[in-house]
């Protein structure tokens, strides 16, 4: 099986997506809603601004654009190959003070999102198509049909491959925004995450679908993986899907962020017990050799191993493997137990703005064994009778404190998500054959779907 699986899968060490995304058909349409008063601002500054008369008195009659609206905007999918930009703008055109005419400029473009040498990814217009016509007033015979207008001054007033080669700063999210998908976003004071694209987008009917590798850094370095990812296949919708965005994020890309909270020392935890040195010592004889006063008990866990995320069908739990070091002083100098504790508990999941809230819901399962000890042996039901109790309160209540910030999901800028839903999915067991190999691959994950929501402008 692992020399089949070594000629099917090539190894990805590096280059591995563990999440991503596709933005819908509905999520395109919803970006077109909310760039049209964007693109009406854009095109009256540039169109009205650019036939404003000459102040010269040798060009009294020169054609000024009066008004500008936009008609028609609209974004829509072409499967495998990108996005078509239609845009029709009405145009209110004066000569003198008495004529006026009305002009319709029609915009074309074919758009799609490319990866530059840098790894951003940018918008690029693949081709763009013009077009301006006269649109004939009411008196004429051919009601309101308009005409093409050729070779008229304000044709040669309106530069529209000027504005064809600008058309994508039509939209609300243009590379400026891009770029933002790629920077590094705040766990924890020392640990970031960030999310890289690893190519450009395709294309399918469900949506525009891009991969993305996580990346934990802390202290400013990138942490190694702690286990060499699964590819990851973005699982697409079997039919249209209603959200504006689907986010995916597989097991691995969990297990990276707890490893990345373990090595920047963020799961380490100090535990205020309430028992003391008095009361042990009624418990365990020689304890009382070890303390002259009565000192309240600490527990300090810190991580022993790399944790671990385990997804089932509606669920997800996490396995952390820490050493508790028992006992006495306000900076546990006076150390007397050291416990390994196992502790699987329930992960539970939702989504704030752009941030994705983990907690830890319960726990399910806490395994003690004594690692060593300089008062004598004891038996592990004592163990678990006198710090089963903290352990069981104080871990998932200390990693909450860590967690309740969020992890930021991959977003553009001035975009947040709503109408959020979480589905946690296990993929069933298939035969490993070729033609099964992408179904093979997506293995288990958490769904995202949700809306986009343009912020409010502030100031």
């Amino acid at each position: 099986l692992s020399i089949l699986l070594s000629l099917l899968v090539p190894a990805h060490t590096t280059r591995s997506p563990d999440c991503g995304g596709i933005l819908t058909p509905s999520g395109l349409r919803y970006l077109a809603e909310v760039s049209k008063p964007h693109a009406e601002s854009v095109l009256r500054r540039d169109l009205m601004d650019s036939s404003a008369p000459a102040p010269s008195p040798t060009s009294p009659s020169r054609n000024q654009i009066i008004s500008v609206k936009v008609d028609k905007f609209s974004l829509t999918l072409i499967p495998d190959t990108g996005m078509r930009l239609s845009i029709e703008v009405d145009l209110g055109i004066t000569s003198a003070p008495s004529a006026t005419k009305e002009m319709r400029l029609s915009i074309l473009a074919d758009l799609h999102v490319d990866m530059n040498p840098e790894g951003n990814l940018e918008l690029v217009t693949s081709d763009c198509k013009p077009t301006l016509e006269e649109v004939q007033s009411t008196e004429q015979t051919d009601r309101s049909a308009p005409h093409k207008s050729s070779g008229s001054d304000v044709d040669k007033q309106i530069n529209v491959e000027k504005i064809c080669l600008e058309v994508s700063k039509l939209l609300l999210f243009p590379n400026e925004r891009l770029m933002s998908l790629a920077a590094p976003f705040p766990i924890t004071p020392n640990c970031q995450v960030q999310y890289l694209p690893l190519a450009a987008p395709m294309y399918s009917e469900q949506g525009i679908i891009i991969s993305l590798q996580t990346t934990f850094q802390v202290a400013g370095a990138v942490i190694p993986l702690p286990v060499s990812p699964v590819p990851f296949s973005m699982p697409e919708p079997a039919r249209s899907s209603p959200s504006h965005l689907i986010l995916a994020f597989s097991e691995h890309f969990y297990t990276s962020l707890f490893s990345a909270l373990e090595e920047s020392g963020a799961l380490n935890v100090s535990l205020l017990s309430s028992l003391t040195t008095a009361t042990l010592a009624e418990r365990i004889t020689q304890m009382g050799s070890l303390f002259q006063e009565d000192l309240p008990v600490v527990l300090q866990a810190v991580s022993r191993s790399s944790p671990h995320v385990v997804l089932e069908e509606d669920k997800a739990t996490v396995q952390l493997f820490l050493t508790a070091q028992i006992g006495a002083g306000p900076s546990l100098s006076q150390s007397f137990l050291s416990v390994n504790v196992d502790v699987t508990a329930r992960l539970h999941l939702s989504v704030a703005d752009t941030r994705m809230i983990i907690s830890v819901a319960a726990v399910e399962d806490i395994e003690l064994s004594l690692a060593t000890s300089d008062v004598g042996p004891i038996l592990a039901a004592l163990l678990e009778e006198l710090f089963l109790p903290t352990i069981r309160e104080e871990v998932p209540a200390q990693i909450n404190k860590v967690l309740r910030q969020g992890v930021f999901l991959p977003h553009i800028a001035s975009f947040t998500y709503t109408n959020v839903n979480i589905t946690i999915h296990k993929a069933p067991c298939s035969v490993l054959l070729p033609f099964f190999l992408p179904s093979f691959l997506a293995r288990d994950y958490v769904l995202i779907p949700c809306n986009l929501q343009l912020e409010a402008r502030t100031g």
